[in-house]
């Protein structure tokens, strides 16, 4: 599984749709309409998918090159799938230094993906930041909103088994 792409199916639920439509009629003449319609299609979608950018362009008149561009400047957009679970680990110089790099590499290990990907049943995202300021607690990984410090490789493989061991997308 590490180091193959892994491709998502696109699955649009009816409200999703008709959600997009109703922001895309509101604005479908509005100077400047390109980032609030991404913004919300990547509320509503939780990633923006090619064919969703698509049909933007095509509401809104715009080249999708530039609606593409848009969203690529942009760190807040993302064009894969996010799982359940979205899983950060700190890698800022704090967390580094007191064995960062070791969980994310057993994290790793354990989901079968590298930092940026997500799980292919969607379950977690795997991704590595900078600094989330809280050093005095490094090292520092977040589950969602939870955050979790003073981790050691031992604390930071029952917070991994902790989430292993949910189902379903109720947590």
């Amino acid at each position: 599984m590490i180091g193959q792409t892994v491709v998502f199916e696109f699955i649009e639920t009816t409200s999703q749709a008709e959600e997009l439509a109703a922001v895309l009629e509101r604005l479908k003449n509005q100077a400047g309409g390109q980032m609030p319609a991404l913004q919300e299609a990547q509320r509503i979608y939780g990633y923006l998918p090619i064919e969703v950018l698509q049909r933007i362009a095509k509401e809104l008149a715009v080249p999708l090159e530039k609606l593409y561009s848009t969203a690529t400047f942009y760190s807040q957009f993302t064009f894969v799938p996010k799982g359940e679970y979205t899983i950060s680990i700190c890698m800022g110089t704090a967390c580094y230094v007191k064995g960062a790099g070791n969980i994310l590499d057993s994290y790793e290990l354990e989901l079968g993906i590298k930092a940026g990907e997500t799980t292919t049943d969607r379950k977690f995202t795997l991704e590595s930041c900078r600094c989330i300021g809280a050093c005095g607690l490094a090292p520092v990984l977040t589950v969602n909103e939870e955050v979790y410090g003073r981790l050691t490789q031992k604390k930071g493989d029952k917070v991994l088994a902790t989430y292993l061991k949910r189902g379903g997308t109720d947590g």
